[in-house]
């Protein structure tokens, strides 16, 4: 139960330090839309989200004018596509992007997540088919949103797949050259995706969750920042509790919200993902609690330390608060999204290579990453295997939203716009991996992955 006290005590997180709910996200299965005839398919599937999802935009949006609590977006996620479409065709494939996209704009949410393959061990005819429609579905939709998810710590790397990324995203890239390269900005590579995300670009509706399910994602680096500007130049200890306390507070806002859509709705409650997911704000920004806990800038020595304390405590407030906590929760590091890390890239403090180093620790992987666009396809894919390693031998989410820009060079800023931003273009190590990409095959996973 919700007590007053903690809902004014929300009140004043919004009112004073930007909190709000980044998302919510209902998943819609799709497997029950299966059919050989393109035409019915494609019924099949705009019927069923138009119909589940009819009530979600005005229902978010009452919950959180009765509420005083922001909800900026409401989302769909649906079942892999490849699954859905596997037995219709080659060409169907893009015809369900703009089924998406339309069914999409009829209930009024912001992106749809679900134009997805599941390949860490291989590809079948369904699987390659969907991937090499992702750039003209991107380019050719507004709201649609692909992942492909290329590895996992039991099943290893599909090398095959990441060579295919690369390729994938300068494909994308160059078909919307003409707006900064927008479709890789709704386009992600995973390592053991989870299949109850409710953030974008990486949301899908896992096979093994219900028929429908509403899961809420909370942000809050700003009420984050606000709390350990109390306890300014504490010891450690001290810190960690702060952070765990007030993931705990922000938490409780989420399970608010999600069970009383769920109630409104008639859609079973999932998950909440408590994901400390920065905007271009001033004062909601993941780098700007670096700097209060005692970093010159994102970048400096001491931040992968400090971003290990942020994820971990941010996990363990949020498990207290609530016994349904998953999604991706704990800490994004998006560039472009994050005032305080755009900074950083143009003070010199952070690089690619730094960026990588944290996404050790942090709750995803490299997201939302500027880069010229004249990087080649196997750069990109070495970029994708160095995180999907990560990822692997770590046993945690990564993942790769890398933008390489069109006739952009270092030091150039580029433009997304909304909730994405603005981006400085960062700098690539420029010697070559072709010989190693486009060896193939799977890396096998490692030892540990044998627990059952």
């Amino acid at each position: 139960m919700i007590s007053n006290v903690e809902v004014q005590e929300t009140n004043k997180m919004i009112s004073e330090a930007n909190l709000d709910v980044r998302t919510i996200t209902m998943g819609i299965n799709l497997l029950d839309c299966v059919d050989c005839d393109r035409k019915k398919l494609n019924d099949k599937i705009y019927d069923k989200i138009t119909k589940s999802a009819e009530k979600l935009v005005a229902t978010g949006d009452e919950i959180g004018k009765e509420f005083g609590v922001p909800i900026v977006n409401k989302r769909i996620s649906v079942t892999p596509i490849s699954l859905v479409a596997g037995g219709s065709g080659s060409e169907t494939h893009l015809g369900i992007a703009k089924t998406l996209d339309k069914a999409a704009k009829a209930v009024g949410v912001n992106f749809i997540g679900g134009y997805s393959a599941l390949v860490q061990k291989g590809m079948t005819r369904a699987d390659k088919e969907l991937i090499h429609s992702i750039p003209e579905a991107l380019a050719s939709t507004d709201r649609v949103c692909s992942s492909v998810n290329v590895a996992s710590s039991r099943s290893g790397i599909n090398m095959d797949a990441v060579k295919l990324m690369g390729e994938i995203i300068k494909e994308a890239a160059f078909l919307t050259k003409d707006n900064s390269s927008m479709a890789c900005a709704k386009f992600v590579v995973f390592c053991n995706a989870v299949e109850d995300n409710p953030f974008m670009a990486g949301a899908f509706h896992g096979i093994g969750e219900k028929d429908s399910v509403i899961n809420v994602g909370v942000s809050g680096p700003g009420v984050v920042k606000r709390a350990l500007e109390h306890v300014r130049g504490a010891d450690f200890e001290t810190l960690c509790e702060t952070v765990k306390k007030t993931a705990f507070k922000i938490t409780r806002v989420g399970q608010l919200v999600a069970l009383e859509a769920s109630r409104r709705l008639g859609v079973p409650f999932g998950i909440i993902d408590l994901s400390l997911a920065p905007t271009p704000a001033i004062g909601d920004s993941i780098a700007e609690i670096f700097n209060e806990m005692g970093l010159e800038h994102a970048g400096a020595p001491g931040t992968t330390a400090a971003l290990a304390i942020l994820n971990d405590n941010v996990k363990k407030g949020g498990v207290m608060a609530s016994s349904c906590v998953g999604g991706l929760s704990g800490a994004f590091i998006p560039v472009s999204e994050d005032h305080g890390m755009i900074d950083a890239v143009n003070a010199g403090a952070l690089t690619l290579e730094k960026l990588e180093a944290m996404t050790c620790v942090c709750s995803v992987g490299l997201d939302m990453v500027a880069v010229p666009g004249d990087v080649s396809a196997e750069t990109l894919s070495g970029i994708i295997a160095d995180e999907m390693a990560i990822g692997m031998i770590n046993n945690k989410t990564t993942a790769v939203r890398i933008i390489p820009v069109i006739g952009a060079n270092v030091g150039d800023t580029v433009e997304f716009g909304g909730l994405l931003g603005y981006a400085p273009v960062m700098s690539v190590n420029r010697f070559g991996c072709e010989a190693f990409i486009k060896r193939g095959g799977r890396i096998p996973a490692p030892i540990h992955s044998f627990k059952n």
